[in-house]
């Protein structure tokens, strides 16, 4: 099975080197994995990090984009890249830490009985480790997302919004990316929406999900207004 993990970044020249090279070192010591960094043409030289480190790790690879033009966008372009390299599989992470790198191994364990794998933290075994028992503007933006994706569709994925998700690439094929018009965050739930109504096995994994130590959201109005209206657009516009 050739495994992919992509990592869409902007502005995280702090954490894409320890990330790399824990995945690398320690995650997946001495196995056969590649990682894709996808860079929205980050002005503090994330790529340029990336770019010293591709010298003595083979398996690095690096889209640098012309400009800033959202998560979806970037992992529509990097899922493009791992289908026509013939991957497998494709580990969706961000690059700030939150997801526990740890629980990949695991994760891609539930391949192939299951075409997708959803780092939950709404399933049992699952949560916001940083924020237990306070709410965080972030905790809210998620959980309000979470009772208005729940409400409007029909869908049983606790963990909708959430970034860290493996793929069957016969899956992403079969969705049509093309169909997939969510630039900023709503990407996260329309892929998903679009892969339970095709009849996709999906499976949640409890995840303990942790807190950004460096570098900032992305999170702004225009994100969330997109995600909103992109419901709507699932809900009522039949293009499977």
């Amino acid at each position: 099975m050739k495994k992919l993990i992509i990592i869409p970044t902007y502005n995280e020249v702090i954490n894409v080197r320890p990330l790399i090279e824990q995945l690398f070192e320690n995650v997946f010591a001495g196995e056969d994995i590649s990682i894709l960094v996808v860079d929205d043409n980050s002005p503090d030289g994330t790529a340029d990090v990336v770019e010293i480190l591709q010298k003595d790790m083979p398996n690095l690879y690096l889209i640098k984009r012309k400009g800033k033009d959202g998560l979806g966008s970037a992992y529509k372009e990097g899922y493009k890249w791992a289908i026509d390299n013939g991957y497998d599989v494709v580990v969706q992470l961000d690059a700030d830490f939150q997801h526990p790198i740890e629980t990949i191994p695991e994760m891609l364990s539930k391949i192939p009985e299951y075409d997708v794998v959803i780092g939950s933290r709404y399933v049992d075994g699952g949560n916001w480790d940083y924020c237990k028992n306070k709410i965080t503007l972030q905790k809210f933006i998620s959980k309000a997302g979470r009772f208005y994706l729940s409400k409007f569709l029909d869908c049983p994925v606790q963990d909708m919004t959430g970034g860290f998700n493996v793929w069957k690439t016969s899956v992403i094929s079969s969705i049509n990316l093309d169909k997939v018009s969510s630039k900023g965050y709503a990407f996260q739930f329309e892929m998903k929406y679009r892969a339970y109504k095709n009849n996709f096995k999906i499976v949640e994994y409890p995840i303990q999900f942790k807190k950004r130590e460096y570098g900032e959201s992305k999170m702004n109005f225009k994100i969330i207004l997109e995600a909103l209206l992109m419901v709507w657009k699932l809900k009522y516009k039949n293009d499977k």
